[in-house]
């Protein structure tokens, strides 16, 4: 299948939109499309840029999204399942209601991002950078965050069981009320010095 490089797609009402494996884009970049309700199913961009594009209620299966960057995109209700992301940046968008479920969004850049109430399951976050992020309430269950940055991230009521909290650093975190489990808890006493057992 060829691939579209170098498009730029400018304030176009994608809404409802459906990509699929046929579907391949790398240096292309997007301002100001409508993707609302929009889908892909094994679609790729790859270098792509994305600015001001609306994601609400849209669905991705499959897909992959590397090395791109999104600036100022709003992901309101959101979904992504067994997706990549890997090396992708996200500076100043929005992720209200956001869930990721299985993929690889490792060395994703999410610093400062308010991800409150998302739902992440499965996700492999290695190296991915949440410094500063807002997870308050948030799931982040069964993900790999092994060597993920963290510090200055707001952790409050966050569900963690089941997630590599190997590399985390308790000292750098807001917690309180996180909730995690007997391993983890092992994990993170070893972490502040504690002698388990």
């Amino acid at each position: 299948m060829p691939i579209t490089r170098d498009l730029v797609v400018r304030g176009e009402d994608w809404y409802g939109r459906e990509l699929g494996t046929e579907d391949m884009f790398a240096g292309c970049t997007f301002y100001d499309v409508d993707w609302t309700e929009g889908a892909t199913e094994g679609a790729s961009f790859d270098a792509c840029t994305f600015s001001g594009v609306r994601f609400n209620a849209s669905r991705h299966v499959g897909s992959a999204f590397t090395n791109c960057t999104f600036r100022k995109c709003v992901f309101f209700d959101a979904r992504f399942e067994r997706c990549k992301a890997v090396g992708s940046r996200f500076l100043e968008s929005t992720f209200g209601l956001l869930v990721v479920e299985g993929g690889d969004w490792s060395y994703a850049g999410l610093v400062g991002a308010d991800l409150r109430k998302a739902e992440l399951d499965g996700v492999r976050l290695r190296e991915a950078d949440l410094a500063g992020a807002r997870l308050e309430d948030a799931t982040v269950t069964r993900c790999d965050l092994s060597g993920a940055l963290l510090r200055g991230a707001r952790l409050h009521r966050t569900d963690l069981r089941g997630s590599d909290l190997s590399t985390l650093d308790p000292g750098t975190v807001e917690a309180r009320g996180a909730r995690i489990d007997l391993e983890q808890a092992a994990v993170l006493a070893t972490a502040l010095g504690y002698e388990v057992g």
